[in-house]
């Protein structure tokens, strides 16, 4: 059962964000972190106002004085205050480490995040490349590019911000590549979303949490790193000074009066804790995040848009192959697969797991891994030949005329973006809807789809919802562009019998209003002779029985369709008697033999069958099913007879 909540900006939420909130900075550990920041922030801004004067102020008659009730930490050579000096300092010691902080993160999340957004070569030579700089120690590189640059406090925060940014590339890395793999990500690729709206839509957003926690702790290492730079000399430089040249000014005289350098050192660590216990507990705030119930809400019946259905072929796929290489050689997955789907006609694709269907559902959807590799002889959809088109113009087509629903609806949707944000996305893109007419288009979608619509639906954010809830907005999305093809990869799995019924309403109400064509995926066998015009049976990564899905039960010829039919368990069976399976296991996908992929597991194999592999034809005219029918088999097993077939639809019936 998914957990609902209000959205973020229900009074509720708030007070549950509050009360969050102040469970953690009333702790101990959480005032003592504001006490810590507060006090540098006062030091940072009044420091300069109060001390300054006196810092700069020279002394000839107190010279490298020890500490004295004047002055608590002593005098330097020009007789100046130190503690005045250590004061006045904190603004140009936390500034410039700040600074570099800011800088190298910014390089580096936008290297690192650009490895999802790009083609496979390129993120693997921007992989390589964050591989390269990350051999090279930090602070080495800091040095050298300090002593590059010139010193100064300038030199000195640029080389820092280049020796912090391939650790954030790194972390930005491997955080995007979690989202570059999820079904949101594959929808926004579907619409045809540029690379930079990609990257600053659906990758930051999701990501930016860990990386500002990120970027506050490597804040003190920073403060620490450049206070380094000056101590060696390479930062700041007299008549300026920081924490760093203050602790190397002390360091000559530390025998003798040691508290000039503890000082300065002691600034440096506070601070630094400082910036570790906030990122420590803004980690934690992340971590207690509390979701109130919502109310109830009116439910909202769906409003019938009228669109007129054109004929035609959406899609023709003839010879699809794709290819993945791998360590242990080639992988074969999907091999000379041949299908078609008219206007308005639902089809369904079933096989076993690793027959190929999610696989050829994202060849025909250009959203292959990165490596794999399809090839075709015909490949048109909505009457382009695909072959011939720029992919510019590729992207653009499928943005506007194909759509997906994919199996998990919790994974559909970017959880960082609101509802109403992802549903509007594509139309506003791909046809400059302004935005107000894009947020009715939403609401008048919501209701098609028989969800509670109004502007509170639109601010929720994914998690808010049930799966029920999520994959309807999830069917609404899709529809949105009114796409001439829908493919629908498991997309009940996950929900129980009475949200399905209440999904497949949707998808049926959608080809009829909009004459979409749906390539249906499932492992439901009865679920998809229900919906169904046609089936297509898949095995070993090719189409082995295509027929309509009224004979699925009683009328397939293949003898792998006859033994999966025979699997689906049957209330009316005995209880006593097992269930039938099909026995062996599926074709080696890297194995490239002649003859039948089903050989092995078939009971009417022929001699055939194992130097010859099978073509997809039609069954002979005289066939009870007419041309309709076509089977990829050698000796395509008998008709049964009118009166059995008529028995089992009575009985389905």
């Amino acid at each position: 059962m998914a957990l609902t909540s209000s959205p973020p900006s229900s009074p509720g939420a708030a007070r549950g964000r509050s009360r969050a909130s102040r469970s953690g900075w009333a702790t101990p550990m959480g005032v003592i972190t504001l006490v810590m920041l507060g006090s540098l922030a006062v030091l940072a801004v009044a420091g300069a106002v109060l001390w300054g004067q006196r810092a700069d102020r020279p002394d000839p008659s107190a010279v490298l004085l020890g500490p004295t009730p004047g002055h608590p930490l002593g005098t330097d050579r020009l007789g100046r205050d130190l503690l005045a000096r250590l004061l006045s300092a904190t603004w140009p010691s936390l500034l410039p480490a700040l600074a570099a902080t800011l800088l190298g993160a910014a390089a580096g999340i936008t290297l690192g995040a650009l490895t999802a957004v790009v083609g496979g070569r390129a993120a693997r030579l921007l992989g390589a490349l964050i591989n390269l700089l990350l051999a090279f120690p930090a602070l080495l590189v800091a040095m050298f590019f300090a002593a590059l640059f010139g010193a100064g406090a300038g030199g000195a925060v640029g080389a820092l911000a280049i020796a912090c940014a391939p650790g954030f590339a790194r972390i930005t890395q491997t955080l995007a590549a979690e989202v570059a793999g999820t079904d949101f990500m594959a929808a926004a690729r579907v619409l045809g979303l540029r690379r930079h709206r990609l990257l600053l839509r659906h990758v930051l957003p999701h990501i930016a949490e860990p990386l500002m926690l990120t970027t506050t702790v490597a804040a003190g290492s920073a403060l620490v790193a450049l206070s380094g730079l000056s101590f060696l000399g390479l930062g700041a430089q007299p008549p300026s000074y920081d924490w760093g040249l203050l602790l190397s000014q002390g360091l000559d005289r530390i025998y003798i009066e040691p508290l000039p350098a503890v000082a300065p050192g002691i600034a440096i660590v506070y601070a630094a804790v400082a910036f570790q216990l906030l990122g420590e507990m803004l980690a934690g705030a992340a971590a207690r995040q509390t979701r109130p119930h919502p109310g109830e809400e009116p439910v909202v019946h769906p409003a019938r848009i009228e669109q007129p259905a054109s004929v035609g072929q959406v899609l023709e796929v003839a010879d699809l192959r794709v290819v993945l290489p791998t360590a242990d050689g080639v992988l074969r997955p999907v091999r000379d697969v041949t299908l078609a789907l008219r206007r308005g006609e639902m089809v369904g694709l079933v096989g076993e797991s690793g027959s190929g269907k999610s696989l050829t559902a994202l060849a025909i959807a250009d959203l292959l891994p990165d490596g794999a590799r399809a090839s075709w002889s015909t490949h048109r959809f909505l009457g382009t030949d695909v072959g011939s088109s720029t992919r510019e113009e590729r992207r653009r087509q499928l943005a506007t005329g194909m759509a997906l629903v994919f199996q998990n609806p919790a994974s559909a949707f970017n959880p960082a973006l609101r509802i109403g944000t992802q549903l509007t996305e594509g139309v506003r893109i791909h046809r400059g809807t302004p935005r107000a007419e894009a947020v009715e288009q939403t609401l008048a979608g919501l209701d098609r789809v028989a969800l509670p619509a109004g502007r509170r639906l639109l601010r929720s954010r994914p998690f808010q919802l049930s799966g029920g809830q999520r994959q309807r907005v999830a069917i609404a999305a899709a529809s949105m562009m009114r796409p001439g093809l829908i493919i629908a990869d498991e997309p009940t799995t996950a929900l129980d019998v009475t949200v399905q019924r209440q999904i497949m309403d949707l998808l049926r109400r959608i080809r009829y209003d909009d004459g979409t064509a749906i390539l249906f995926i499932s492992h439901d066998i009865a679920l998809v002779a229900d919906a169904c015009d046609r089936v297509l049976v898949m095995y070993g990564g090719t189409i082995v029985e295509n027929l309509p899905a009224r004979e699925l039960a009683a009328g397939a010829r293949h003898p792998y369709t006859r033994m999966l039919v025979a699997s689906v368990p049957d209330l009316a069976a005995e209880r006593d008697r097992r269930l039938p399976t099909i026995e062996g296991g599926p074709p080696d996908p890297y194995g490239s033999a002649p003859g039948c992929a089903f050989l092995d597991r078939c009971p009417q194999r022929l001699d055939r069958c194992a130097v010859e592999s099978p073509v997809l034809s039609p069954l002979p005219v005289l066939s009870p099913l007419g041309p309709e029918h076509e089977v990829a088999c050698w000796q395509p097993l008998p008709a049964p007879p009118p009166g059995d077939r008529h028995e089992t639809e009575e009985v389905e019936r």
